[in-house]
């Protein structure tokens, strides 16, 4: 689909990061933008912000975890603007588990995956049949990770999992869409090719009481500043993505069709080919040797 002025864009996880850069880039290409965030304050900011610039923003406080929400959200957004043509299933956190995955507290992963998995299917429900029925050219967009929509990095296997189960929902997504014929494409989003500057590595503030640990954390939390600094002291520098080329990637993308949203990178290519021999061999998976700590 093209993007054009008039149309309609809805963003989960939109206060911040990529979110909110996506939809900066929505509503510069002049669509009317509906961002939707747990964090009401930076939410109502991020609104401001874009206002200022021109905009035509509704703003929600959305729980994507929470099915009513989401598609208390739909209503909202056809009630306001009347139709949806661009769908970010992009709200995300990480989980917080520490130790082995035996270790692992239960809530860790039913928080991670009411977020990043059932947050994704809430909006494909509560979206895509209104999006078909409209007749109108659309686009969904679910953010995953390198982190398991690739290959696992084990020592955020809560997270890494969700994402893999994102990648795989959205080709069945995709699939569907083309078994109706539906003018609603699909795509699934690895934000990179590097790090990127996000609030993902702070969820834990907006963790819910009902999700809360059940045992004190043995180490503390890290800020992306300071994994940032202790990787500088290592001798390692750290290459950053801008989230705006995120952004123009996801709008480029849309615009071509594409499904897979996955940026040129070396180090991506190999985890791909490495991963893909293994299963073709049967082989044990080396590629994540390096990876396993004693």
């Amino acid at each position: 689909m093209r993007l054009e002025a008039g149309q309609v864009a809805v963003v989960t996880g939109a206060a911040s990061g990529i979110g909110l850069a996506m939809a900066r880039r929505f509503a510069a290409d002049g669509l009317k933008v509906v961002l939707a965030d747990v964090e009401e304050s930076a939410l109502e900011k991020a609104a401001a912000g874009l206002r200022e610039d021109g905009a035509t923003v509704h703003a929600r406080v959305v729980d994507v975890g929470d099915r009513r929400q989401v598609f208390a959200l739909a209503d909202a957004a056809y009630e306001k603007f009347g139709a949806v043509h661009v769908l970010c299933n992009n709200a995300g956190v990480g989980s917080g588990a520490e130790g082995r995955m035996w270790q692992h507290e239960p809530n860790d992963w039913k928080w991670a995956f009411e977020v990043n998995v059932w947050g994704v299917f809430h909006g494909i429900q509560a979206f895509v049949p209104r999006m078909i029925e409209g007749g109108e050219p659309g686009h969904v967009v679910n953010t995953s990770s390198g982190d398991g929509g690739i290959a696992p990095l084990p020592t955020a296997s809560v997270y890494a999992v969700t994402k893999a189960a994102v990648v795989t929902m959205t080709e069945s997504l995709y699939a569907h869409l083309k078994a109706e014929h539906a003018r609603v494409g699909a795509s699934v989003l690895f934000p990179g090719p590097h790090m990127l500057r996000t609030g993902l590595w702070e969820s834990h503030r907006n963790r819910p009481e009902r999700y809360a640990k059940e045992r004190p954390r043995r180490t503390p939390y890290r800020s992306l500043g300071q994994w940032e600094s202790a990787m500088k002291e290592a001798g390692k520098e750290v290459e950053f993505t801008p989230v705006e080329e995120v952004a123009d990637f996801v709008a480029e993308g849309i615009g071509e069709g594409r499904f897979w949203l996955l940026p040129q990178s070396e180090h991506s290519d190999r985890q791909i080919k490495a991963r893909s021999a293994s299963m073709l061999e049967r082989a044990n998976p080396a590629y994540l040797e390096s990876f396993i700590l004693d």
